[in-house]
Parts: C-alpha cells; sequence; structure tokens
C-alpha cells in the first residue's frame, strides 16, 4: 500500500502557489490520502475567453440592432466663400449622421452639420432618401433637429444620462466618411466634461468616451448595451486617439423639446464685452470674497441691459443675484431663459469699492 500512494503522489505536480488543491479522504488502512481536482487545460481556459467575448459582442449586437433602424444618413449643400476672394462663393457639401427622435419623423443631429445648408437630404435603414426640414439649431450646444416625411419611422429608445459610469460600454454609429451605418464600441471615459461650441460658450456635462469617431460621426447616437441613446456624438480631438466627446442625452432632450416647440432656444444676455482678470489681493482679502478672479467690463453693445443699468467700462463684476461670477462662463450659464424681463442684481467693483447695480436682462438678439 505505501508503494501505491507514494506512486500516486509522484503523479500529482505542485508547483508552488499554482497547485492543484484537492479533498482530503481517509482509506480504510487509516492513511490519508489527497484527491486531485483536475486542472483547468488550455482549452477550457479558451472556452472561457470565448464565452466573454461572445459576451461582449452579444452586448455591442444587441445595442447596434436596436437603434441601428433609427440612424439615418444626412447630406448637405450650400454654398461658401473662398478664403482667397471672399465675394466668390462655390458650392459646398457635407455629411453627417442623426438620429430619429419621434415617429412623426423629427430627427435630432449637430447643429454644425445642418446649420446654413440650403438642402438637406436624409437617407434612412432601409434605403429610401427623403428631402428634410430644418426645424431649428443651437450653436451653443451643436444641436439641430431636422423633421422628414416619411411612413414607419423607428424613434430611437432615449436613456437617462445619469445612470451612466466611467467604464460603462457604449457604442457609437454613425457614417464616417460617408461609409454607412459603421459601428465603434467603448467605453466612457470620463463624465462632466466641458467643451468649447464653435459659438464660443461652454458646454457642460459633456461625455468623454475612446469609441473611435470620425468625420461624418456626428450627430449619431452613443448608445448603452440596452440600445438606449445616452449622447450625441459630436467632437474628436483630432492629433489624439481614443479621445471623443457627445453632448449628454439629458441636454439634448431639452434642447431638442425647445427647438420642436419654438424652433429656438432662448437665452438671455446684459449686452457687454469682457475679459477675465485676476483680482487686487487685498480687495479680495478686505471683502472676504469668494472668488479671486472676476469679468473686466471692456465694452457694450449699443444701448444694452449692462449699459442701461449704469455698468462703465474698467468695472470688474464679481456676483450675479447670489452666485459669485469667477468669468466669463459662469456668467453664460447663469443667463439663461428664465432670466428674460427679470430684474438680477450685479456686483462689480469700481475702482475699490463693491457696487450693486439692477440689471434686467434680455433675449439675445441672435436667438430671436
Amino acid at each position: 500500500m505505501e508503494t501505491s500512494i507514494t506512486n500516486i503522489e509522484k503523479e500529482i505536480e505542485y508547483l508552488g502557489d499554482d497547485h492543484v488543491s484537492g479533498e482530503e479522504q481517509m482509506t480504510g488502512d487509516g492513511v490519508q490520502t489527497t484527491t486531485p481536482l483536475l486542472k483547468q487545460t488550455p482549452v477550457d481556459q479558451l472556452d472561457t475567453d470565448q464565452d466573454l467575448l461572445d459576451a461582449y459582442s452579444r452586448a455591442v449586437i444587441t445595442a447596434a440592432e436596436r437603434v441601428s433602424p433609427s440612424v439615418v444618413y444626412i447630406e448637405v449643400h450650400g454654398t461658401s466663400s473662398e478664403r482667397r476672394n471672399p465675394r466668390t462663393r462655390r458650392e459646398a457639401r457635407g455629411s453627417g449622421s442623426g438620429f430619429i427622435i419621434t415617429p412623426d419623423g423629427f430627427i435630432l443631429t449637430n447643429s454644425h452639420v445642418v446649420r446654413a445648408a440650403k438642402t438637406i437630404d436624409v437617407t434612412t435603414a432601409d434605403g429610401n432618401k427623403y428631402h428634410a426640414q430644418l426645424i431649428g439649431d443651437d450653436p451653443d450646444t451643436d444641436l439641430a433637429v431636422i423633421r422628414i416625411n416619411a411612413p414607419n419611422l423607428v424613434p430611437a429608445r432615449l436613456g437617462d444620462a445619469q445612470k451612466i459610469r466611467v467604464g460603462q460600454l457604449v457604442v457609437a454609429i454613425g457614417n464616417p466618411y460617408g461609409f454607412q451605418y459603421t459601428v465603434t464600441a467603448g467605453v466612457v471615459s470620463a463624465l462632466g466634461r466641458s467643451l468649447r461650441a464653435q459659438s464660443g460658450r461652454l458646454m457642460d456635462d459633456v461625455i468623454q468616451t475612446d469609441a473611435a469617431l470620425n468625420p461624418g460621426n456626428s450627430g449619431g447616437p452613443l448608445v448603452n448595451a440596452r440600445g438606449e441613446v445616452v449622447g450625441v456624438n459630436t467632437a474628436m480631438i483630432l492629433p489624439a486617439q481614443g479621445i471623443c466627446f457627445a453632448t449628454s442625452i439629458d441636454t439634448a432632450k431639452f434642447v431638442a423639446s425647445r427647438l420642436i416647440r419654438d424652433g429656438k432656444v432662448s437665452r438671455s444676455y446684459i449686452g457687454l464685452a469682457g475679459q477675465n482678470v485676476p483680482l487686487p489681493r487685498r480687495i479680495v482679502r478686505f471683502y472676504n470674497l469668494p472668488v479671486a478672479t472676476g469679468i473686466l467690463v471692456v465694452s457694450f453693445e449699443g444701448t444694452s441691459p449692462a449699459r442701461n443699468a449704469g455698468v462703465r467700462e474698467g468695472d470688474i463684476i464679481i456676483r450675479f443675484d447670489d452666485h459669485p461670477i469667477a468669468g466669463i462662463d459662469d456668467l453664460h450659464k447663469l443667463l439663461t431663459e428664465d432670466r428674460i424681463g427679470r430684474k438680477s442684481t450685479l456686483s462689480v467693483i469700481r475702482q475699490t469699492t463693491i457696487v450693486k447695480l439692477d440689471v434686467m436682462p434680455e433675449e439675445s438678439q441672435k436667438y430671436r
């Protein structure tokens, strides 16, 4: 029996911490033996990797299949001026992506895709082509709504951007370089990013992802594994790889509702030009200010609300109502639609004194 047990022990291979655990049993002779469990073979490991790959693939496939019928290819035609001779006009063409958000033909896309276009053509997933009408666009969020008259449209399911997490799987669908219905996958790299729009305003709550985007992806949906749209693809950093951005679907819902209702997104303004400047340290300490920078007023737009309120060139804006103002972006965020025609208090530093002025914001001229 000793020889038998010894032979068994020799057949079992122990490799430090990688040894195979087993179950201890007592033989009839009172000798304790160990029955080894089977080690995982390379074939078993391959099956496990294949299962993981299949799970990932199934998630991407499911998301793509659910949203693809709602994705459209957008072609725009217009005119542009030449750089050398601005008076010379030439035909310009462009393309992008979008997705259907209502059964009656409303489509969400990027403002920079359709803005200033003379004609807009939309190709749906079934290959049919339709002429589209521009309902409205908002350059400050780079979003636009167009509409087509077509039957049997499938709207995309809109998700909730507050539920997405960093590291979550996301899928981008669009038409890069005219290659229709291209699918790329990645993860949410970061949340709450800020991105400068072409209008100059700062877009907040932007989603950063490494799902590959290329020219032509603009306006396409960024979806989660359930096929719910969580963002609108809007930009990429060309020199970098894997740094792409999408406007939050929560922002898109608000903007789309305003564009469908009014054809525009109204915002207020006080009509001044300024620049961010540091405040003198002694003034910050003396008044115990929560910010160390402000907006230096440089000029005004005609008889603007700020000028009428008594603001002067050289004043430094430090507060709007109860909100500290550290720079132009802070003021832009507060000049929303609900402040139009509502009296607000503007606090400025004039020389060494804090002066409070009543200002009545008006609707911004460019949104009328």
